[in-house]
């Protein structure tokens, strides 16, 4: 992505939104999943967009840990295409994905961003870059199947899924990671296709930077010692 010298920080328009692609139909025993079809295709099929191959980056992980939170930081990057400033002032406000405080989830469902992003790669060719939040894993409203199924969704649409762990990696990550990617993989069986595409954990909140540094370097060595 191209970086602009002294270009002004770009703010999200009021037009552009999250829109809620997929629902839990917590009303029924089988907490059925709804996709909204209608609200897919407004977002992907428009002109500007309907020819490019997309991308979607998801966020998934734990509810109450952040999500929405870092999608915002993604979003501002992007509306500003990478300029040196995108973060913009500290006293702005970080508008985006709905989030907020406290211990009941606020995210539902599957959430993709209303806007498309174009992206050129270094080689040349332009991608739509599609941003998507999902509902966090065991709050008290939500059944195993359900944790599992969001998940897995998840993995088997993304580009990328960044896997949102706060303070560390535990092993009941690794263990729900292995447990939702064979809900993926069972999901796929008879297709040949792999469960994930791209798999990015993110450790919120490191608190030993003193045994392994911050970044991709840090993660990859505290990765292999689990």
């Amino acid at each position: 992505m191209s970086v602009e010298e002294d270009k002004p920080v770009v703010k999200i328009s009021v037009e552009d939104r999250p829109v809620q692609i997929v629902k839990i139909d917590d009303e029924s025993e089988t907490h059925n999943f709804i996709l909204d079809e209608e609200a897919l295709n407004e977002i992907l099929g428009r002109d500007e967009i309907r020819d490019k191959p997309i991308c979607i980056i998801s966020v998934a992980g734990a509810f109450r840990k952040g999500k929405s939170f870092l999608l915002n930081f993604m979003l501002r990057y992007l509306e500003n295409q990478g300029s040196d400033d995108w973060m913009g002032p500290d006293e702005g406000p970080l508008n985006g994905f709905t989030w907020r405080g406290g211990m009941e989830r606020d995210t539902t469902g599957i959430l993709m961003w209303s806007k498309i992003f174009l992206v050129k790669l270094p080689e040349g060719r332009e991608v739509g870059v599609a941003l998507v939040d999902t509902q966090g894993s065991f709050d008290a409203s939500s059944t195993v199947r359900d944790c599992a199924t969001i998940f897995a969704l998840s993995l088997m649409t993304s580009s990328v899924l960044v896997y949102n762990i706060f303070n560390n990696i535990q092993e009941d990550d690794l263990q729900h990671l292995h447990f939702f990617t064979e809900y993926g993989r069972l999901a796929l069986e008879d297709s040949g296709q792999a469960p994930f595409q791209k798999l990015q954990f993110l450790v919120r909140d490191w608190q030993y930077p003193y045994e392994e540094p911050y970044g991709a370097e840090g993660g990859d060595n505290v990765l292999q010692k689990q």
